[in-house]
C-alpha cells in the first residue's frame, strides 16, 4: 500500500512509519514542512503522492496546553482534519483515511461505566477533547455526504520509547533519573490517584494498519488494553527500580483544571473486526522507556 502519514515526526508516527515499512508499504510522511490547515498545500501533497491510505496523526495533543491555547487546538485538530480529508477525496476518491481521535472524548466516567465502549456517550472535559469530538464530526460528515472511506480510531493512553517527557510516564522517569544522578531526596508530581488504560505504542500502530485494511468505513474503534492501572502504582514501581529513597511530593502547579478519575476501554469491536489484541505488557513498555531515556543520557 502507498501510505501517507501526517504528523510524521511525532512519537506515534515514528513508530507507525517503522511498522508500515516493515510490512512492505510505500510510505511518505509530512510534518511541519506542510501546514495541514493549508488547503492548497494538502492538495499538492495528495495529488503528487496519491496514497491508498492516509493515517492522519497530525494534531496538538497535550491536554494541559489545550487550556492555554484552545483556539489553536481547534484550528489544527479540526480544520486540519477537514483539509486532509478534502484533499484525499479530491485526489484519490477511493482511498482510505484513518482519523486518529482520542478516548478523551468520553470525558469523565464512573467506575460502573467501565470498560468504555464506542457506544458510550461523548462528553469532552477539556479543549483538547472538544477538538477531537469536532474532528470526529468532520470524519463522519465525509462518510455521510460524499461516501468517503474514513475510519476513526479512539486510542486510550499509550506509551513507549521515544515519548516526550511532557507526558506523565516519561516525565516520571526523567525526574527520577535526575534525582538519582543529583542525589535529590524528592521529585515533584501531579495527581497520581487517577487510573488509566495504557497500551504500548507499538501495539497501537499495529491496530491502525489493521483498521486501514479491515475496518468498516464510518465506524469508530477503541484502541485499548482493557485494563486500568493507577498512576501511583506505576510511580512506585519506577521509584523502586530507579531511585528507591526518593519521595514523591505533590506540586499543585502540575494539577489539571479537570482530570478523569478512571478510564478503561474495551477493544472488543476492534478485535472482532481485525483480530487485534494487545501483545506488549506494561512492564516491558516501562523497561523500554527507561532504557531509551538512560541511553539518551549516556549519549549527551
Amino acid at each position: 500500500m502507498r501510505a501517507l502519514v501526517t504528523g510524521s515526526e511525532g512519537f506515534v508516527a515514528r513508530h507507525l512509519l517503522r511498522h508500515l515499512l516493515a510490512n512492505g508499504d510505500e510510505v511518505h510522511g509530512i510534518d511541519r514542512e506542510r501546514d495541514v490547515t493549508d488547503a492548497r498545500s494538502m492538495r499538492e501533497v495528495f495529488e503528487w503522492f496519491r496514497p491508498d491510505v492516509t493515517y492522519h496523526l497530525a494534531a496538538l495533543t497535550h491536554v494541559g496546553e489545550s487550556w492555554e491555547h484552545p483556539s489553536e487546538f481547534t484550528r489544527v485538530n479540526v480544520v486540519g482534519t477537514q483539509r486532509v480529508l478534502d484533499a484525499s477525496f479530491e485526489a484519490v476518491p477511493g482511498a482510505t483515511a484513518i482519523v486518529v481521535s482520542s478516548s478523551e472524548v468520553y470525558g469523565i466516567s464512573r467506575e460502573e461505566d467501565q470498560p468504555l465502549r464506542e457506544s458510550f456517550r461523548v462528553a469532552p472535559a477539556n479543549p483538547y477533547s472538544s477538538s477531537k469530538v469536532e474532528a470526529e464530526r468532520v470524519a463522519r460528515d465525509a462518510v455521510r455526504f460524499r461516501g468517503q472511506r474514513v475510519i476513526v480510531a479512539r486510542p486510550f493512553n499509550h506509551l513507549g520509547p521515544g515519548q516526550s517527557p511532557t507526558f506523565v510516564v516519561p516525565a516520571l522517569v526523567s525526574r527520577l533519573l535526575d534525582a538519582r544522578d543529583r542525589g535529590d531526596p524528592s521529585i515533584l508530581v501531579g495527581d497520581l490517584s487517577t487510573r488509566r488504560d495504557f497500551s504500548d505504542v507499538r501495539d497501537v500502530v499495529r491496530a491502525y494498519r489493521l483498521l486501514a485494511t479491515l475496518g468498516v468505513s464510518g465506524e469508530v474503534y477503541n484502541v485499548a488494553s482493557g485494563h486500568d492501572v493507577a498512576l501511583l502504582d506505576i510511580a512506585h514501581e519506577l521509584v523502586a527500580r530507579l531511585a528507591p529513597t526518593v519521595e514523591l511530593v505533590l506540586d499543585p502547579a502540575l494539577l489539571r483544571p479537570v482530570d478523569l478519575p478512571v478510564s478503561r476501554g474495551s477493544y472488543d469491536k476492534l478485535h472482532h473486526a481485525t483480530g487485534w489484541a494487545p501483545r506488549i505488557p506494561l512492564h516491558q513498555s516501562l523497561d523500554d522507556i527507561v532504557d531509551d531515556l538512560e541511553k539518551a543520557r549516556r549519549e549527551l
